[in-house]
């Protein structure tokens, strides 16, 4: 076998030629025809008897261009491995050199491939080079907001006696006609309502300062204003009768509870961070600060990626490339594009490229590696996150490690965490090779960054 590539000129483009002699393909397609006269099933003949020169004449052609195919596929893309050539998309059949296949009168089969190559890239990085790098200044404001959603989120129901708008009231409702219940009329022993969800204020009024084993007459179809969802399912009806209660109804109030925010002591510091984590309102500030700087440090990473992305591509200069290979793949490659859409969309594919190949170069030149542990830990950072937007800050190790173990089942999630796992590496490989431009912004100064 014969493999041999011939670059142009410009270096964007290869042209790899394969030969592929009876001496390479003989034994294996004996082996095959071999496997299949123990497997044949002719008339005539016992199975595994069938003579190997009908054998031949049946199923040699098929098994010759099988086996012609199979050490194809695998001699080129070991050559492609061996030789360390940076292939772009796929090596695509040659459209002037190929001459056609026959299995029928060759004995030796040649195979031509046109192959985009990458360009080299040269960069180099010092403390000279500025990446801008955005802190989000975590204020008192933005401390106090997450007290406040603490103390709420960990607050309890409480007895009270008379109704304030936030209040939630129970008891039993009764569809009136006059001022006694109506002869077989809707009747609901449990239902519930909360003032604050009443829409027509002078029904909400009606509410308001009621207390416990008072009787309150209104009427619901014009409490919430004719939305039957909402009455249906105050009233436990269904929406379809929701027409015929557009009249009074008695509420006779049998509990009302409010809602207590938590108090800002030991309770709530422990609910949050766990017994004994916090010990005072200071400390409590002074953590939440740190947690709020954790939740943003991905985002801020990402944007400090996404300009350092610019800062790497200007650095690589201008890398050429075999454009009509390129297009050519990329139609062959999905069969929804168009050489319309290719055309439109080339340029961002373009530049999209040349990130990639600038992002693998670091990689590769400063051996940047994902390790198990680091797609462990970051697995961990996620579940961890997810538990955090639920006001969960304090999740076992045990929890979190079944939760990682679970995103490793899918294997699109576990190709993903590793794709975060070495882009963080790389993120924290050009901090260190770099100057970072520290621009201290608040959190809606930063989220305008995204909108730019």
């Amino acid at each position: 076998m014969n493999i041999s590539l011939a670059k142009s000129d410009d270096t964007t483009r290869g042209i790899i030629k394969m030969e592929i002699g009876k001496e390479d393909y003989a034994g294996p397609v004996e082996k095959s025809l071999r496997n299949f006269r123990q497997k044949a099933n002719v008339p005539g003949f016992r199975k595994g008897m069938v003579p190997m020169g009908m054998i031949k004449k049946l199923y040699g052609k098929s098994v010759l261009a099988d086996e012609v195919n199979k050490l194809l596929s695998e001699s080129l893309y070991k050559y492609i491995r061996e030789e360390k050539l940076n292939i772009l998309g796929e090596p695509l059949p040659n459209e002037t050199e190929q001459k056609e296949i026959n299995f029928d009168t060759d004995e030796t089969f040649e195979f031509v491939f046109d192959v985009a190559l990458a360009p080299e890239i040269q960069i180099e990085l010092n403390k000279k080079t500025k990446v801008p790098y955005y802190a989000v200044s975590i204020d008192d404001e933005m401390v106090e907001k997450q007290i406040d959603s603490y103390r709420a989120n960990f607050g309890t129901y409480e007895p009270a006696n008379d109704v304030e708008e936030k209040d939630m009231i129970k008891g039993v409702v009764a569809q009136l006609d006059g001022d006694l219940p109506k002869e077989g009329g809707i009747q609901t022993e449990e239902a519930t309502i909360m003032p604050m969800y009443i829409k027509d204020e002078e029904e909400k009024a009606k509410f308001m300062s009621a207390t416990v084993n008072s009787v309150v007459v209104f009427n619901p179809f014009k409490a919430y204003e004719g939305a039957e969802a909402e009455i249906a399912a105050f009233l436990k009806i269904e929406k379809d009768q929701v027409a015929e209660t557009n009249g009074d109804f008695s509420f006779e109030i049998k509990e009302i509870t409010r809602y207590k925010e938590s108090e800002l002591n030991t309770e709530l510091f422990d609910k949050v961070f766990g017994e004994g984590a916090v010990a005072t309102a200071d400390e409590f500030r002074t953590k939440i600060r740190e947690i709020l700087a954790e939740q943003f440090a991905p985002q801020v990473d990402y944007k400090f990626l996404k300009d350092a992305r610019e800062m790497l591509i200007k650095k690589a200069g201008d890398l050429k490339f075999a454009d009509d290979l390129l297009k050519r793949w990329l139609l062959a490659a999905n069969e929804k594009n168009t050489p319309e859409k290719i055309e439109d969309e080339f340029p961002q594919i373009v530049d999209d490229l040349k990130y990639h190949l600038v992002k693998e170069n670091l990689i590769a030149k400063n051996d940047l590696k994902v390790e198990e542990e680091d797609v462990k830990a970051l697995a961990r950072k996620v579940a961890k996150a997810q538990f955090a937007q639920y006001g969960m800050l304090t999740v076992p190790d045990d929890i979190l490690d079944n939760y990682a173990q679970d995103m490793f089942k899918n294997k699109e999630t576990f190709q993903n965490l590793i794709d975060r796992a070495l882009e963080d590496k790389l993120v924290g490989w050009l901090k260190e090779h770099v100057k970072l431009d520290t621009k201290e912004v608040s959190m809606d100064e930063f989220n305008k960054l995204f909108d730019e």
